[in-house]
């Protein structure tokens, strides 16, 4: 990847930065500037809104790497996973402090920002996310959904008539 383009996908690299559908609440990741769950996708167009996303997760499937893509040969075996994040988006990372035989499916993890590589002895170093076992996550209802109102009010059927 050019520096350039690195550069240019830092808010999402560095922060987790997504976005999310007002109309029906999904959350994305990397953002996107339409929503494909809405049933007309034009309806959510302007209505898509950056978010955070915390980073907690547990992982959905993963790999144990042995034949390492160039620049990761001294981290073998490692392990990378598609992890499901409380919001909802499935990200991909590498799982980090623990041993490939630690892994399993259901393992909850919190992201955090580590080395990547580096360009070169003396040249740029690029940081972004992986992802660290933790004991449990934070109890919170998943950030992802707006609530929904009942369908008497989304209808306004419980309304006084006018």
């Amino acid at each position: 990847m050019s520096i350039a383009r690195f550069w240019r996908e830092t808010p999402r690299r560095y922060n987790l930065g997504g976005s999310r559908c007002t109309t029906c609440g999904t959350v994305y990741f990397p953002p996107r500037l339409v929503c494909p769950t809405c049933t007309h996708h034009r309806q959510s167009i302007g209505k898509m809104v950056p978010f955070q996303l915390s980073g907690d997760g547990e992982v959905f499937s993963f790999t144990i790497v042995h034949d390492p893509a160039e620049g990761f040969e001294m981290q073998v075996p490692y392990v990378v996973a598609l992890v499901r994040t409380v919001e909802g988006p499935i990200l991909t990372g590498q799982v980090v402090d623990i041993g490939p035989e630690e892994a399993r499916i259901g393992l909850k993890v919190r992201a955090t920002f580590r080395k990547l590589r580096e360009e070169g002895k003396a040249g740029v170093i690029h940081y972004g996310y992986k992802f660290a076992p933790v004991d449990e996550l934070p109890e919170r209802p998943p950030a992802g959904r707006l609530a929904e109102a009942p369908a008497e009010t989304a209808r306004g059927e419980d309304r006084a008539p006018a």
